[in-house]
């Protein structure tokens, strides 16, 4: 029990997780609220203890966020980890989520060409 007791009192404060993620310590709590982070552990203090795997599963988050991923879907995937034994179903959004990416990778290559175009116009303008 003791060693149970250290081992909670030992992980990350949520100052700690948010640092060592790069997200805000209100983003954290707004994913713990919104159901896209399980129950973090508590020190005997009541204060959060984010563990190693914690810190993997927020990770985690942070990637889907930043491909865009909707949170209503992050909740989604989030519950289908937690139940466990749904893997088709979890390949299947993170399928979907690919395309979604590629769609905006594509966008974004048209954008920028669009910018190497306007570059080597002006270049051509300066030197020429």
């Amino acid at each position: 029990m003791e060693s149970e007791t250290a081992r909670l009192e030992s992980g990350l404060t949520i100052a700690d997780a948010a640092r060592a993620s790069g997200l805000s310590v209100h983003t954290l709590r707004y994913y713990e609220r919104a159901g896209l982070i399980g129950d973090v552990d508590r020190a005997s203090s009541g204060h959060r203890r984010y563990s190693e795997a914690d810190m993997a599963w927020v990770e985690t988050i942070r990637c889907l966020r930043a491909t865009g991923m909707p949170i209503a879907h992050i909740r989604r995937y989030a519950e289908l980890v937690r139940t466990g034994g749904n893997e088709r179903e979890r390949l299947a959004l993170l399928k979907e989520h690919r395309e979604a990416v590629r769609a905006q990778l594509a966008e974004a290559q048209g954008h920028l060409a669009f910018v190497e175009r306007k570059i080597a116009t002006y270049e051509e303008l300066i030197d020429g």
